[in-house]
Formats: structure tokens, sequence, C-alpha cells
């Protein structure tokens, strides 16, 4: 047998890259897991999810040929994790990419070499075995002709890939056989070969053969284009060069295993399987928690959020399981970083900021879970007291959902009382629960039907926006009409797109919407007018147009883009980039931009941030910007490679957007950033910049809305308007007096308000005084119960205080009616609590208001629409006493 290297897990990643670098791939950094422009997507979940615009024709990439190892998170087994050799809620899929460029021939044989050539992986190739799609004849003779041997050649049925609409098709799977020893079953067992459920033959790649279109009519027509698409788990490969038995005991997951044996107490990974099982859960999902927050995302009650939060709380109640009863998983950041750091060193140089959003929900957990110990505690005594001996499983899923308690913690308390779970209806609500996000799953994945309409028009266009918002004699070289190649069209068509070779109409990215203008020909008349621009697959500017008069292909025209809306956009751009850097400058290099749109008369920015943003960090930022803008700094650009952009300083917000050729616009010494936009040629042209709003938009998304310029100047004209009419009705000689006019009209309604206050309760007294002469003897025991007039619930309370502290009767029932609204109220004496129950009573005569309450055995109370029903209640309740 071939000895095996040795690898860690930085050297496995690295060596699987540079192989497909040599064989002429470009290596496609690793995106955030929180998809961008991608609405289909909660996580980032594969490698091939980033490659989507590509693979369905949106847009042609520079390089058809790609690789890449993608961070990606999946919870869709997420009760598994720690529980099997394999399941991870976070992992790295390396793969090699090609779009329209190799295919089978070329790929296998790769394959073959990475994984056998001792210059690669230098496997034995008696330990890989090879599993292809019967019918694909092709994939075996290249496998055959690569090396491998016939008796290693699987077919099967499954090697089909279809995730619904878009491309889909066969695909060959590579498993590495570890040997007898590792197999949890008998070598005879009908499981126990490649493919089957087992432990010894470990499948460590997916090549798959995208060479049909799945159609909406659920039709498998051939590709205009064949695609290779790969996935190879880094962790199971790893598994194999460290020799490990399962992911867990590899470099990438052994040092927070470690550090979680240092928190517990006393308990060692390896020594109890119960004990690993948590150990596995902790180190998977923190590592997990750490990259989402990293990448943006928050823990919240919904969506990615949500993940994270659920990911938490099982970590907090593993740890509690392993005897750690103090927050600690903040603590385990940096060592994931330190682990991670060769390839994601961002994530070791944002350590603190993402700790201190763990431990801000650590904290907030053990709240949450105290209150699921109350809840279950509360379940018991009530089991207890109705005699019943099990817990229904809908409370023990909801223990689990809400609060975090597996149910075998649920299990355990209810054992410790004598009581067991409905296991049945726990395991019904986590298939319901799990059906739903499975049929939520089922639409993430789709691409979309793959279209070749521009895909192969290549012919260059150029944009001369930045200097130029006319161009004479732009030459239409690409028209389309209704969705066909034309030689002209005219004003019935429905959907006309244009490329021309020049353009001065910008085409929408980065935020900053589209240009819209006119097209007019020789003669001076308009034939048409820009309504969008958006990038052909080839990156084109592709102008969306609404004719007034036929368009010809290979005729020429004159573009005028509307100037005064283009100027607008460029100040707000420009403003958006003042803003982005001043938010960083106030509030920590931890904000990071979540989106943007940059419209003519305003400017929305959306950025990541932990907690509210205070009215005084606003404003800090709002002065920031303007004193940028009174400094009169000019704005420049420079088009660079992106290394020399990167020692600039420039900012990249999302750089699957950038080229080998980067275009970097710098704010004097303000801010420099990576961007293809509009902008002024200095920061004087804005005028003035004003913060419109500030809210919460999603979880740890802030969104400002602002405006500049003439729209800043109309906005506060606005706000000055109302501020003299303020002035106006409050009577204040100058506008400056207005605040102290408030105060003194405060202040005398203060002085207002207490009197009125003081009325009431004489007014109170002295209902009370009247109903509490009146003291019926009941069958129940004594009664007071009249309809009173007081300003409402608060004050019936106050003569039930007043009634309590006098002994008066036994019970107490009160009504008073204000405005349309009925409130009712009984009270009952301590003593007599044990026998009535001020609920039961309140229960039985608030129908007669149209109304519901409840409360405390000695203190209920009701509201309702129906005043006249009042007396009816009173009734009511002096039969409910006999």
């Amino acid at each position: 047998m071939k000895e095996l290297k040795k690898l860690n897990s930085a050297q496995v990643r690295r060596m699987y890259l540079d192989f497909f670098i040599q064989h002429g791939h470009t290596e496609m950094p690793s995106r955030s897991l929180v998809p961008v422009d991608d609405p289909t997507l909660l996580w980032i979940n594969s490698g091939v999810a980033t490659m989507k615009k590509y693979f369905d024709g949106q847009v042609v990439p520079k390089n058809p040929r790609m690789t890449s190892s993608q961070k990606s998170i999946r919870t869709n087994d997420i009760e598994n994790v720690g529980k099997t050799a394999r399941h991870h809620t976070m992992f790295e899929m390396l793969g090699n990419f090609s779009v329209g460029d190799y295919f089978k021939d070329d790929v296998i044989p790769w394959a073959w070499e990475l994984l056998t050539s001792d210059e690669w992986f230098g496997f034995d190739p008696e330990r890989l075995y090879i599993t292809y799609y019967p019918k694909d004849d092709a994939a075996k003779k290249d496998w055959l002709k690569a090396g491998v041997k016939e008796d290693h050649l699987i077919p099967d049925q499954d090697n089909f890939w279809d995730i619904g609409q878009g491309p889909s098709g066969p695909d060959t799977e590579i498993f590495y056989d570890r040997g007898q020893e590792f197999n949890n079953l008998p070598e005879d067992d009908p499981e126990s070969y490649p493919g089957g459920e087992n432990e010894r033959y470990l499948e460590i790649w997916n090549i798959v053969f995208s060479q049909f279109n799945h159609t909406p009519e659920d039709t498998y027509e051939p590709l205009p284009h064949k695609n290779i698409d790969t996935g190879m788990g880094l962790e199971r490969v790893v598994s194999i060069f460290e020799n490990a038995p399962t992911n867990f005991e590899t470099d990438l997951f052994m040092p927070l295993i470690k550090q979680v044996e240092g928190f517990s107490d006393g308990k060692q990974y390896g020594k109890n399987k119960t004990d690993d099982i948590q150990f596995k859960i902790i180190a998977d999902h923190i590592r997990s928690i750490t990259f989402a927050i990293n990448d943006g995302a928050l823990p919240s009650n919904m969506g990615r959020g949500y993940v994270i939060r659920r990911l938490l709380r099982r970590s907090v109640v593993a740890g509690k399981k392993l005897g750690i009863d103090e927050p600690f998983l903040a603590k385990m950041v940096p060592t994931v970083g330190e682990i991670m750091k060769d390839y994601y060193p961002d994530v070791l140089e944002n350590a603190d900021y993402v700790a201190k959003v763990i431990k801000s929900e650590e904290d907030r957990f053990s709240a949450t879970l105290n209150g699921g110990l109350s809840l279950l505690n509360q379940v018991i005594e009530e089991a207890k007291t109705t005699g019943t001996k099990q817990i229904d499983g809908q409370t023990a899923f909801k223990l689990y959902d809400t609060y975090g308690f597996p149910v075998e913690l649920t299990e355990e308390y209810a054992a410790d009382e004598g009581l067991t779970v409905d296991d049945k209806g726990f395991a019904a609500a986590m298939t319901e629960q799990q059906n739903r996000a499975r049929n939520a799953r089922d639409m993430d994945n789709g691409m979309g039907v793959q279209t070749d309409l521009w895909t192969d028009f290549k012919d260059e266009s150029k944009y001369v926006g930045y200097t130029d918002l006319e161009v004479e004699n732009a030459k239409v070289i690409g028209l389309a009409s209704d969705g066909q190649h034309v030689e002209s069209a005219d004003p019935s068509a429905k959907d006309v797109e244009v490329i021309f070779d020049q353009t001065p109409f910008y085409a929408e990215m980065g935020g900053q919407v589209a240009d819209t203008g006119d097209i007019i020909d020789n003669y001076g008349k308009v034939v048409g007018r820009v309504v969008d621009v958006q990038h052909a697959p080839n990156q084109q500017n592709l102008h969306r147009v609404q004719l007034s008069e036929p368009l010809k292909l290979g005729a020429r025209y004159k573009l005028v883009v509307d100037r005064a809306r283009h100027l607008k956009i460029e100040k707000n751009h420009t403003a958006t980039h003042l803003l982005d850097q001043a938010l960083r400058n106030v509030l920590g290099g931890h904000t990071q931009q979540a989106g943007s749109l940059v419209e003519a008369h305003y400017l929305r920015f959306d950025f990541n941030h932990f907690g509210q943003v205070t009215a005084e960090d606003l404003k800090k930022v709002e002065d920031m910007v303007n004193e940028q803008i009174w400094k009169e700094i000019p704005v420049t650009t420079v088009e660079t490679d992106i290394e020399s952009a990167k020692k600039m300083g420039a900012i990249a917000l999302f750089s699957d957007k950038y080229g080998d050729t980067v275009r970097v616009v710098k704010i004097g010494d303000f801010n420099t950033e990576f961007c293809g936009g509009d902008h002024v040629k200095n920061t004087n042209e804005l005028g003035l910049f004003k913060i419109v709003s500030e809210g919460g938009v999603g979880a740890g998304v802030r969104r400002i809305e602002a405006v500049t310029a003439s729209d800043a100047f109309k906005f506060m004209q606005e706000r000055l308007d109302l501020l003299d009419q303020a002035a106006s009705e409050v009577k204040a000689a100058q506008v400056k007096d207005v605040p102290h006019r408030l105060a003194e009209i405060q202040a005398d309604l203060k002085e207002t308000k207490k009197a009125n206050e003081a009325l009431q309760a004489k007014v109170a007294a002295q209902q009370a005084g009247a109903a509490f002469d009146k003291v019926e003897t009941t069958p129940k025991g004594s009664l007071i119960a009249a309809v009173v007039k007081v300003a409402g619930m608060g004050q019936l309370r106050q003569m039930a205080d007043e009634w309590r502290q006098k002994n008066l009767s036994d019970v107490l029932v009160l009504g008073t009616a204000v405005d349309d609204k009925a409130n009712l109220l009984v009270a009952v004496s301590d003593a007599k609590s044990k026998e009535l129950k001020a609920g039961d009573l309140i229960k039985a005569i608030a129908p007669a208001i149209n109304g519901g309450g409840g409360g405390r055995p000695t203190l209920a109370q009701a509201g309702g629409k129906n005043p006249a029903g009042l007396q009816t209640a009173i009734d009511q309740a002096k039969e409910w006493m006999k």
C-alpha cells in the first residue's frame, strides 16, 4: 500500500487551488456567507452558489475556468451535528468550474491526476472508487482511459444532479476506501460498498456534468453551453490526510475541542460518547457563528439571524451539559480566527467585534434559558395538580424550539418528578418544522433557465459617461426586439434592447441607478427614450428603450443623457462615499456597507451595526460629512490593478464586482474606495448634506436616508416653515423662544393634570363612600357590587385598594363606563380567595359588556365595548354569589 502524505488543512486547500491554477483556472475568492444580490438564498450553501450568474448566462466570466474554496452554511441536518462523523453547519467546498469551456474528457483526467499523482495528493489508486450514471458511457470511458480499473467503477442510478429549474446533468462521485477498521458495518453488509451508508467508503468529490436545461415545462433540453461544476469537502479530505476517525479530530476542530475541555468541569474528549457529542456541537457551531457574524449577519428572530441564534443556544445548552455555567463562546472566537487565518485573516482582525456580539447574545440567552426552566417547572406543577402523568409533545417542542431545551433535558427534568414526555407528539412537531424548512429549501436552490440571447455577443462597447453626457454618431451594434435579434425595431415592440459602440448612459451598478435620456436621429428627431440600462453578459451597456420611431441595426444616432438628473445622482453618489467613511470613523471599523441606492433626489445607505445609533453619533456623522463638503476637497479617480488599489487603502465593498483593472475614487485623504460610478469633481458641489431618517431594517442592519444640495435645502426649508408655524401656535414672539414657551406650556399642563387628578380622587372617594355603604350578605360571603362614575380602570383599582385596607367585605365588584368603553373589576379578600377566585367571577360576568378578562385569585379585571351591559354584569355577579 502506498504511504499517505501528511498534509494539514491549509496545505490541502492550497494544493487543490494551485493544481487548477496550473491548468488555467482563475482563483475566485471565498465569498461572503451572506449572499450578494441573490434573494433566493438564505446562505451561500455551496461553491456553485456563487457561480449561478455564470452558469445561467447572466454574466460571461473573464475566464471560463475558475476554482475556489468557498465557505458555506447548511442547516438542514442541524440535529445530526455531533452525532455523526461528518455533519457540519459550516464547511468549505473546494471546487473547479468550467463555463462552456472544457468538459468530461478534460476534467476526469485532471481529477485522477490531482488525486493520485505524487506531486499532488498522492492517494493510492487502489483506495479510490468511482460511481457514475449508468447511461453516461462517455464518463466511464474517460475514467478507464485515465487509469481507473474497471472493478473500481460502479454504475449508480442516483448519479444525476438536478435541483429543479436550470442547469442539470449526470455526475460522478469519488470515494476513498479507509479500510474495514473504519467501518461501522460488517464487511458483508449490503450497505458496505462505495456509495452505501457506511463509514468505510468516504465520498470526497462530486463532479457534475451540466449538459441539460431543466425547463419550467419539466423537459431536459441541451444547454447552449456545457458546464463543469465540482465539489470536494475540505473537512473530509483533511480527515484522510490526518488519519482522523471523523472530521472533528483534525486541525480544523481539535483546538476548539481542547479549549472547551478547559472550560468544562474536568470533561475530556474521547472519554464519553454523550460528552463527545456536546464537544462536537460547540466546535462546529462556534465556527458557523463566528464566520456568519464576521460576514455581516447578526442574531435575531428571523432569517439568518434566527439560524445564528439557534446555533448559539444549542452551543450554550451543550456547554451546560459539560458543566459550563458561565458565558464561554465569545472566548472561542480568537481560536477560530487562528485556525482559519491562513485563508481568512479577516476573522482574526474582526475578532473583538464578533466576540462582543456573541457575548451580548450569550448574556441575553441566560435569561431565556431561565425562562424555559420557569415554563418547565410550571408545566410540571400543573401536571401534578391535574394528575397528568405526561408532558405533551407540543410543550416539549416549544421548550426545544423557543428556549433551546433538547427533549432529552426535558425528559430528565420530567423523570425527576415522576413524569414522562410525549415523544410521538414531539417527533410530529419536529417533523412538521423540518417539512416547512425542506419546502423552503426546495425554493432556494434553483438557477434561472440559461439564455444565450446576448451570451455570445462580444462586440466592444465603450462607456464615455465619466467625461461626456452627449455622444454624436453612436452606432447600433446590437439590437433585440421581444427576445429576438433583429435588423430593425419599431414602436409596436414591447421590449427593445440596444447596444451602441459607445454610450454616455450609465448602466445600473453599485447602487447607482441607470441614466435616462434620448436617442436622436440625424435630422434632430427623437426616435426613442432610454428608460433603463443594465449590463449584458459580456458587460456591454444594454439599453432598454421605448421607441417613438423605428430604430435600425448599423445606423448612427445622437445619445443625450438627462443632464440635470445625472448631476444630482453624481452628488448623491459622492455623498454615499462620505457617509460610508463617516460611519466607520464614528461607529467603528466593523461598520460595513450592506447595500445602497443612489437616486436623483435622495440616497439610501444600509450598513451593518450591532445596536442602536444614538442621536449624538448621528449628528457627529452628519457634521463630519458636511465638514468634508465645506473643505472643498477634490474628488479624483484612477484606474489601476487590484493590489495597487489595496495598497492605496481602497475599501472594497463586494469583491466580485471587480476585474483585473479597477477604478478607485479618492476624496482627498478622507476616503478611498473601489467604485465604477459617477462622482462630482469637488465636494463643494454637494453644497449641503442632511440625514432625513435612520432606523433598523433587519437583524443588525441599519438604514440611513439622506439628501444633498437643493433637496437638502428644500428639506431644511420645510423644517423651518414647520418651526415658524409652531412658534405662531404657541404664541412665541420669535422662533428662538419656542423651547421656552413649550416649557411653560408643559409646566401649566402638569399643574392642570395634578389638579384634575385631585378632583378625580375626590370624586372617586365620594363614589367609594356611597358604594361601600351597601354591603350585601350572600350564601358565598359578603358582597359590595356597584356601577360607579370614575375616570377608568386606574381609579377602580384605587377603590379596590381602599376596600382591601378597610376589610369592608369578602368580595368587591365594580364597573364604570368611559366614553364607549366599559371596565369591570373583581376583588376577593385574601381569606376568601381560597374558596372564591376573582378570575372565575370576572370570566362569568365579562360577556355582559362584550368583553373578556382575567387576573390573580385576589384581583381580576375586564374591558369591553358595551357600557350598557354594566348593570347586567353587576346583577350576574350577585347571582353568582348565591
